[in-house]
């Protein structure tokens, strides 16, 4: 199902006038009340797979190390010279440094890392974005805009949880494709209230679940272009200042959205920064373009999460879908790599300024406990409040445990 295709239902259905166009002010009135124990995350996602090597685990001095030399940080442990602004948050974030798996091909590594299971031609899993907006979403009554966000690239989908927890895919600056009508409010309600009648009709009549997943989603895109939260999407209306220390470019922009839908309500939202399959030239385009880019933009949006009392209910997940070799290839750049490498977590009751797990001294071992995509998100679930113990049914009946049923990384929470 694709936006502009309930757009077209919209074109030719209605929905009554609800007390959504009068939410916004019971918003306001009672915001410090709602943000209490309102859990959300912010996937920082780097697709092509990033040289956590360069950025995260430095081996200074090795033949595999790269030209780059550590700093220190706020937290207890070094990282890359070219991240010297995220330096200074990082007692609010960790580095998972013993992350260990096999799919090292784009494709399935982005489902694994996305899903914490590997691809099964039987069925699709369900994206850890839809399965925490799903586990969430009782704790904002309120929320009218979608519960699973995606900044600047697609997401993954929501598997069998229905479309009703589809990633809702904007540009960074909150740009909605689609959304505008030509067409009167008052004709816009009176159609969809025929649709809604038509289609609620049909899915009582078959109680086929597409058929209300279909009216779910119908309705939440009609609330979408009513409510007062759609103001949540309007980056440009941030003053200049802030939008230049995020920095203006797409990711910058991105996280910036991002801070302002956590704001919102919104439980789960992944930014995508693309461009780390650096089969060429890694070290090059890390100092000059990559890292320049991620450091700013990151540094920005953990420093107001922090300033603004958010970091300890919004999670923090940093990852691609692997690493990359340590061993630098004929043309000066990395190779796909999943045996040993990092990711960043932070925020929501899990632990900052620790560096989890070693590898080897030239980054071609893990030596310490190795963790998975499931360990990762089993241990972001906890610091959500989500039990790792809940048990989802597939549509052919198989009970399946949220995040592949993985081990706590205990190191990381209280």
């Amino acid at each position: 199902m694709t936006r502009r295709h309930f757009m077209n239902h919209l074109a030719g259905s209605a929905a009554t006038v609800s007390a959504a166009m009068t939410l916004g002010g019971a918003i306001s009135a009672n915001a410090a009340e709602m943000k209490k124990n309102r859990k959300s995350a912010i996937m920082l996602w780097m697709g092509g797979g990033p040289p956590t090597i360069d950025i995260w685990d430095l081996k200074p001095g090795a033949a595999t190390g790269g030209p780059f030399q550590p700093i220190s940080t706020t937290g207890n442990m070094q990282i890359s010279e070219h991240m010297p602004l995220t330096a200074q948050q990082m007692h609010n974030l960790s580095i998972v440094r013993s992350m260990s798996t096999r799919e090292a091909d784009h494709n399935r590594g982005r489902y694994y890392m996305h899903t914490g299971f590997v691809p099964n031609p039987n069925i699709t899993h369900p994206s850890y974005g839809a399965t925490i907006a799903h586990e969430l979403i009782d704790q904002r009554p309120e929320l009218e805009i979608p519960p699973f966000v995606t900044i600047g690239g697609a997401g993954a989908g929501p598997g069998f949880l229905g479309m009703a927890w589809s990633p809702f895919a904007v540009t960074s600056n909150g740009r909605i494709r689609n959304l505008n009508m030509s067409i009167e409010d008052a004709r816009l309600k009176q159609r969809m209230y025929a649709l809604q009648e038509i289609e609620g009709g049909f899915a009582n009549r078959t109680k086929d679940l597409p058929a209300s997943e279909h009216a779910k989603v119908l309705k939440k895109t009609f609330d979408l272009m009513t409510s007062e939260q759609m103001k949540a999407f309007k980056v440009e209306t941030e003053d200049q200042k802030t939008k230049e220390r995020y920095g203006e470019n797409g990711f910058g922009q991105g996280c910036l959205l991002a801070r302002r839908l956590v704001e919102a309500g919104v439980p789960f939202i992944e930014v995508d920064l693309g461009g780390w399959d650096l089969h060429n030239n890694v070290h090059a385009t890390l100092k000059d373009t990559k890292l320049p880019q991620l450091d700013q933009a990151m540094s920005a949006l953990v420093e107001d999460l922090e300033q603004r009392e958010l970091i300890k209910d919004t999670a923090i997940i940093w990852m691609g879908e692997f690493g990359r070799t340590p061993r630098i290839n004929q043309n000066s750049g990395r190779d796909h790599w999943a045996r040993s490498w990092s990711c960043v977590v932070g925020g929501a009751g899990i632990k900052g300024g620790l560096a989890v797990g070693e590898t080897s001294s030239d980054g071609t071992a893990v030596e310490s406990e190795p963790f998975s995509s499931e360990d990762l998100m089993t241990t972001v679930c906890q610091g959500l409040g989500i039990s790792s113990e809940k048990v989802y049914k597939s549509k052919n009946g198989r009970p399946m445990k949220i995040a592949g049923g993985g081990k706590v990384i205990t190191e990381l929470v209280a």
